[in-house]
């Protein structure tokens, strides 16, 4: 039975049966794992999340980028539950199986660049990026990595050195994993000569924070999200990706695309790098290859990746038959649906209602940013000032969780509101969604919100 696509309040949210769960959950689980929106999901689809109150919620989160498809999407359904009737786990370290060959295979023809290619499967993102700097510091037989300021690469150790913001991701946890250099972002929003400097004073500063502080023959690789995510959905100037790419090869340094949050349609090509056509050595993907099942990839040159010793990747559960079995049926539908262009058709949605509200409330956003399904809004308290105003979108947040959307937050100083909905939502939903946030942040700016 499929699950009816509509908004349904039938309690208030969170209901009284999900309050019954959040207090066995502060009972049972670590304080140290937060929960965003305390409503205890029973059954989701499409554009929709059902909690156990009855309530149906509006989903514009996709649990953060990874139910590209959809929940429960029938070609995911229909192979995870045919691998698990044939087996669940042998170690592909010890005796493999067709999967795992076969993700690898998508891997190599989806990614950007025609060269030979090589993949290793693992289990989540901070993995993945673990490995990708295990791969280049091997191959290149340098220490230092690059990254930059407002990345988001995991909670890991190691990712968390690569991460830029303390709080919540590394206050306290330290001491971090050394040989981490971090250069400026090109962020146009906030590059302190303007937008219209930003791709080549950026650049320079990548380049000269490279030269002084680390030294060329010293780079391993430099690591990057095309668009940040965690750090505010930030979108670099055009050509600046570029620029760093083509420095990189003459450095013969390795590029390293975090590609987690951006990868697998989300912004209207497989990859984020595809948009201007930028080759990395080395891409990490996570999220929404695998249908909500945990599965994460590096995948690269193939005389980079082979330069590693036999036993020097993998891992216990890496590459989990039934994760890869999940993540070939995704990436069979983003092609048969054509996700793609799913994406820019969003896109194409949002981006004038968002606008409109920037232009309606000009002190209060001060950016409207992204690409494709993931999207962005800066919020300030002083327009041309751009005091990050976090209260605000928490504000916001609250107003349309009240109302049954499933909204999220981000960025360096937590005053940036991001829309992830899956591909598989309606229009309908996407527009009912847009109508809540308007109201709501209509509502918060006049001081109504309650």
């Amino acid at each position: 039975m499929s699950l009816s696509q509509e908004r349904i309040l039938a309690t208030e949210i969170p209901g009284p049966r999900s309050r019954e769960l959040q207090a066995r959950k502060v009972a049972a689980v670590s304080a140290g794992v937060g929960t965003t929106l305390p409503v205890y999901v029973e059954r989701a689809g499409g554009g929709i999340l059902r909690d156990v109150d009855g309530n149906q919620l509006i989903d514009f989160g996709s649990g953060i980028a990874v139910t590209t498809v959809g929940n429960a999407a029938p070609r995911v359904v229909e192979a995870v539950q045919r691998q698990v009737a044939d087996f669940t786990h042998t170690c592909f370290m010890v005796t493999p199986y067709e999967e795992y060959v076969a993700v690898c295979e998508k891997l190599a023809e989806l990614t950007p660049g025609a060269h030979e290619k090589r993949s290793a499967l693992f289990n989540s993102g901070a993995e993945a990026v673990e490995n990708a700097v295990k791969v280049a510091r091997h191959h290149t037989g340098r220490d230092a990595i690059v990254v930059f300021d407002h990345a988001y690469h995991g909670r890991t150790n190691l990712t968390m050195a690569l991460t830029a913001k303390n709080m919540p991701y590394k206050h306290r946890f330290g001491p971090f994993a050394g040989e981490v250099y971090r250069a400026p972002m090109a962020y146009p929003y906030r590059w302190p000569g303007g937008p219209e400097k930003c791709a080549e004073e950026a650049f320079d500063a990548f380049v000269t924070t490279v030269h002084t502080q680390v030294g060329e023959d010293n780079c391993a690789a430099v690591l990057i999200e095309p668009i940040q995510g965690e750090g505010g959905f930030i979108v670099p100037p055009p050509g600046w990706l570029a620029r760093v790419a083509e420095w990189c090869r003459e450095q013969g340094i390795l590029l390293i695309a975090d590609e987690i949050q951006t990868g697998f349609a989300r912004t209207g090509d497989w990859f984020a790098c595809d948009h201007e056509g930028v080759v990395p050595d080395l891409i990490t993907t996570a999220k929404g290859m695998a249908g909500g099942l945990p599965l994460a990839a590096v995948t690269g040159r193939a005389e980079v990746m082979d330069s590693v010793h036999a036993g020097g990747l993998g891992g216990t559960y890496g590459g989990n038959p039934v994760a890869c079995a999940s993540a070939l049926a995704a990436i069979e539908t983003m092609q048969a649906e054509d996700l793609r262009a799913r994406a820019r058709e969003i896109e194409a949605v949002f981006v004038p209602r968002l606008r409109a509200l920037a232009e309606r409330h000009p002190d209060r956003v001060g950016d409207v940013r992204g690409r494709g399904a993931m999207l962005a809004v800066e919020l300030v308290s002083d327009g041309h000032g751009r005091t990050p105003d976090a209260a605000l979108a928490g504000q916001v947040h609250r107003a349309c969780s009240a109302q049954g959307l499933v909204t999220l937050t981000c960025g360096t100083f937590g005053n940036v509101f991001r829309f992830l909905p899956p591909l598989a939502i309606g229009d309908d939903l996407l527009a009912e969604g847009l109508d809540l946030f308007e109201a709501a942040f209509d509502a918060a700016v006049g001081g109504k919100v309650e």
